[in-house]
């Protein structure tokens, strides 16, 4: 396979049937959040709610939400796909059908679904299919995986709201809304990258900079 060929193939969805297999067991996660002192795996305080977004790679994307007022606590992991606990090389492969994610764990109370939902519209470029900036790959698609009806039919509207908003552009969105499925956890030295690797790589920009229009 060529290196053209390789390229095209990260960017091409794989169906179930040509999945990697994975493995039952999950992958070992240390319990407790780096900067917010939390669990990042449930059980979470009564009255939480959940939410999954896909942004691009996931360190920036797990950051920005962390520090959010209201957010109880994030982590990274895949999503979107087929392949059960996959690894994080595994997933860069493109033949796991994964999304990088953040889950983020918030109080309604404090924060809205509503003031996710923007935060994620105006945080990347949803535009841009199966890459975001110059990261390339099935696993950088934008996407929001909803864990209600409620939360489903929001993003669907904001969505809507957002088509109008390009509608004198010749951007078309491509973010994938779904109802949310399993959400596997990225190894630990994933989960906080940034706030332990405070140099490390970061492909957050505001949506001002892509030459879209805020929501």
């Amino acid at each position: 396979m060529n290196i053209f060929d390789q390229m095209m193939s990260k960017t091409r969805l794989p169906g179930a049937e040509e999945a990697l297999p994975g493995r039952a067991e999950p992958l070992v996660v240390e319990d407790r959040h780096y900067v917010l002192g939390k669990p990042i795996q449930p059980p979470f305080p009564e009255g939480m709610e959940q939410a999954v977004f896909g942004m691009g790679c996931f360190w920036g994307v797990e950051r920005l939400f962390w520090q959010q007022e209201g957010v109880y606590t994030t982590a990274v992991g895949y999503s979107g796909g087929y392949t059960p606990n996959p690894t994080y090389e595994e997933v860069c492969s493109g033949q796991t059908g994964h999304n990088e994610v953040v889950l983020v764990v918030f109080d309604p109370l404090l924060i809205s679904y509503k003031a996710l939902l923007r935060l994620f519209w105006e945080s990347h470029n949803p535009t841009q299919g199966m890459r975001q900036g110059n990261d390339r790959g099935t696993q950088y698609r934008s996407a929001i995986y909803c864990s209600s009806n409620a939360q489903q039919a929001e993003a669907e509207a904001s969505c809507q709201r957002y088509v109008e908003k390009l509608a004198q552009t010749s951007d078309e969105i491509t973010t994938e809304i779904q109802p949310a499925g399993p959400f596997y956890y990225a190894e630990t030295y994933h989960q906080q990258y940034l706030a332990k690797n405070p140099g490390g790589y970061c492909n957050m920009q505001s949506i001002e900079k892509t030459g879209l229009p805020p929501l």
